[in-house]
């Protein structure tokens, strides 16, 4: 084949395993002679709209699918591949839109409304999941095409979250996604029988490249749900014999929150990755209690995005308890000083990457792809690390995190992770408030749980047991709920403008 990239996946993988269920969504399964077909024609079909080597092809929607058919069928004529977040406003998806100059916009029923407000003011041709999609399918040939795509070719761009400014657009390669699902079957040890059940959002990358695509990659199959439900995640893990599933800290935390938690079959749950956010400690021991121990990971969207995972003997015995772990087998890491220099064991610096899977630039954007590397090789992560004597790291905080009290570093982390030891804590999150004599001081957002009696005077005594003085927080707000983006992912940039004009006490 000509094609070395993803678009030729569902045609390999079809001539090796044909017959094996390679997709299951809404109890309908496809096999992979069946996946490659209908693949094919929708290639045809999108050629037939226009699309052609490097022309960008969108997708907003859930969990479909269609999704991934989307992804291969741009893949196989050369096209880069845009998945959209459905939980964005319509004037933020028209931005991508232009940003990335699509030539066909595929959309699911359920954002029927935002594409609607839209479709006057984009270019894109429009193709809806369901109705249009499948007559384009069916009447398309069955004729294969082998596109020349090289590894090193723009496959797929991922919008990422846009804390400051407009969201950049990761431009991954082909070679990206490639590396970074070898990294995963190599440190995961990833089977060919592999049941991988997804329903953290695949428009971000952690689903779709560290759990869906090695799934397929290997032959394996994957579950595709629309989203998280706790209790139908349960269901899908007893009637499917789910063997891995991906998830952030919350995600796992609710599941244990059920009341058939502990009566729950689980017995076929081989591996239980995550990542997004540290995991608190409290969380691993629940699921150590039932025999179940978290593949705890680090990375982001500009490395495809794995860069850190713990590895299985390490996590035995729970002996690097909270650790992300070592690089990946084909990444490489460096924890830094703000000079560059690498720091010492046991030194907090800033996590830089390099390796195959890490992005070449963001989308049109020299200045930011520029600014984003460090030496023009090492991607500057914004996360603070420090190393062990093995040189397993640990995940403190987000440089920009940071709470600096009176010349003194605070990293909410740590505070998070004191929080989460009160039986009473279901969420928690530190953030800096403005403090005209410290600066800023520290100030915790707690969740509690239901039921619970708690207040912040006792909240505080708590913490003042466990950590220094400098690091408690000067106030507390109690809040039904932690802001979070689709994944789950706790929105800090949300609450520290929420609570910027709050002012602290004196220490």
């Amino acid at each position: 084949m000509r094609n070395q990239g993803i678009g030729s996946w569902p045609r390999r993988r079809a001539r090796k395993t044909p017959d094996r269920v390679a997709i299951v969504h809404q109890n309908a399964a496809l096999t992979y002679r069946e996946l490659d077909e209908r693949v094919t024609r929708l290639a045809r079909a999108l050629q037939t709209l226009g699309v052609g080597h490097g022309d960008r092809v969108a997708y907003l929607g859930p969990n479909h699918t269609a999704f991934l058919e989307s992804m291969f069928a741009t893949g196989a004529l050369g096209g880069v591949f845009v998945p959209l977040n459905t939980r964005l406003a319509a004037a933020e998806i028209e931005y991508m839109l232009a940003d990335c100059g699509a030539a066909v916009l595929i959309f699911a029923a359920e954002c029927e409304t935002t594409v609607k407000d839209i479709a006057d003011d984009i270019s894109a041709t429009l193709l809806a999941v369901g109705g249009g999609y499948e007559t384009a399918l069916s009447a398309a040939p069955l004729e294969p095409l082998d596109e020349q795509v090289g590894l090193d070719e723009a496959c797929m761009i991922m919008y990422t979250s846009g804390t400051t400014g407009r969201p950049k657009g990761a431009t991954l390669t082909h070679g990206n996604a490639t590396w970074n699902c070898l990294n995963v079957l190599v440190d995961v040890d990833l089977a060919s029988d592999e049941v991988t059940l997804v329903t953290a959002p695949m428009f971000h990358t952690a689903a779709l490249n560290m759990t869906c695509l090695p799934t397929l990659l290997k032959g394996g199959q994957v579950v595709i749900e629309p989203g998280f439900e706790p209790e139908r995640v349960i269901d899908v893990i007893e009637q499917r014999r789910v063997t891995l599933l991906f998830g952030v800290p919350t995600m796992y935390a609710a599941l244990a929150q059920l009341p058939r938690w502990s009566s729950a079959d689980l017995s076929s749950v081989r591996t239980l990755l995550c990542g997004g956010a540290p995991v608190p400690e409290a969380l691993i021991h629940t699921y150590l209690e039932r025999g179940l121990s978290f593949v705890q990971g680090y990375g982001m969207t500009e490395t495809a995005p794995g860069v850190l995972l713990l590895d299985m003997e390490a996590r035995a015995g729970a002996r690097k308890l909270g650790s992300a772990g070592v690089p990946h087998f084909f990444t490489d890491v460096r924890v830094v000083r703000p000079d560059g220099t690498d720091v010492a064991q046991g030194e907090r610096g800033e996590i830089l990457v390099h390796g195959p899977n890490v992005m070449p630039s963001y989308w049109r954007q020299h200045d930011a792809t520029a600014a984003a590397f460090a030496d023009r090789d090492w991607f500057r992560s914004g996360d603070v690390a420090v190393l062990d004597e093995d040189g397993y790291a640990f995940i403190v905080d987000r440089v920009k995190d940071v709470i600096i009290s009176g010349g003194e570093n605070i990293y909410p982390a740590e505070v998070e992770n004191a929080l989460y030891d009160h039986p009473d804590v279901a969420e928690c999150a530190v953030i800096g408030v403005p403090d005209p004599k410290w600066g800023e001081v520290g100030k915790a957002v707690v969740v509690a749980r239901p039921g619970a009696a708690i207040d912040d005077s006792e909240l505080l005594a708590f913490l003042a047991a466990r950590l220094a003085r400098y690091k408690v927080p000067k106030t507390v707000e109690f809040v039904a709920s932690l802001p979070r983006n689709a994944t789950g992912k706790l929105l800090k940039a949300q609450l520290r403008k929420q609570y910027a004009t709050e002012q602290g006490e004196p220490q």
